[in-house]
């Protein structure tokens, strides 16, 4: 049965539901910048000095690591008499992670505590991965079906696929928001990773 575009109800499911994924998968991709120094500390420096840059152009700030998505889809519009169907929606997914890499050779006990703070960064930006593809999975469960009246040109449908898409979207950004403040915040894993790290000298 089609679902029809009940907003506050659809909503409320758009946000809430944790769909499992169906026929698609993400694209993961890893890129490094490279760091220099034979100490923690040189090596934590340099991470500061060429880390990339996130935010408004002019305004933005380094930071240690970073993920970044590309979304795009194919998505089936089929006017059925008046109305307008979604029938499918496949979603592109491609996630980038950006993470230091020493650009020489370290001696063993450094570069020991370097994989170990080189697994905490890649499992920590993995929670941001996976947040973004819970998005997509609950975008894909629920506007597959989606269904207008008297929408002959699928505008209705196109117009508040768009409204809740954007909804969504802030959630996902809120919620990256408030995981990185809470690992980076007092007793927060990544303070300890990096307070780890930086103890081997």
């Amino acid at each position: 049965m089609a679902r029809r575009m009940r907003p506050a109800l659809f909503l409320a499911a758009l946000l809430l539901a944790s769909p499992a994924r169906a026929d698609w998968k993400p694209i993961e991709k890893i890129e490094t910048y490279a760091v220099s120094g034979q100490t923690a500390q040189q090596l934590y420096l340099s991470i500061g000095e060429k880390g990339p840059v996130v935010g408004a152009a002019g305004s933005g700030r380094r930071v240690i690591a970073h993920t970044f998505f590309k979304l795009t889809w194919q998505r089936d519009y089929q006017p059925q008499g008046a109305a307008c169907v979604l029938k499918t929606a496949r979603p592109k997914l491609i996630i980038t992670y950006t993470l230091p890499k020493p650009a020489g050779k370290l001696a063993p006990a450094l570069q020991a505590r370097w994989d170990t703070f080189a697994a905490g960064l890649i499992a920590h930006e993995k929670v941001h991965g996976a947040g973004i593809v819970d998005m997509v999975d609950k975008i894909v469960a629920f506007s597959t079906g989606l269904t207008a009246d008297n929408d002959p040109g699928c505008k209705k449908v196109r117009a508040e696929l768009t409204a809740y898409l954007d909804q969504l979207s802030r959630a996902q950004r809120r919620g990256s928001r408030d995981f990185d403040t809470k690992e980076f915040g007092q007793d927060g894993n990544m303070l300890k990773l990096i307070a780890a790290f930086l103890g081997g000298g």
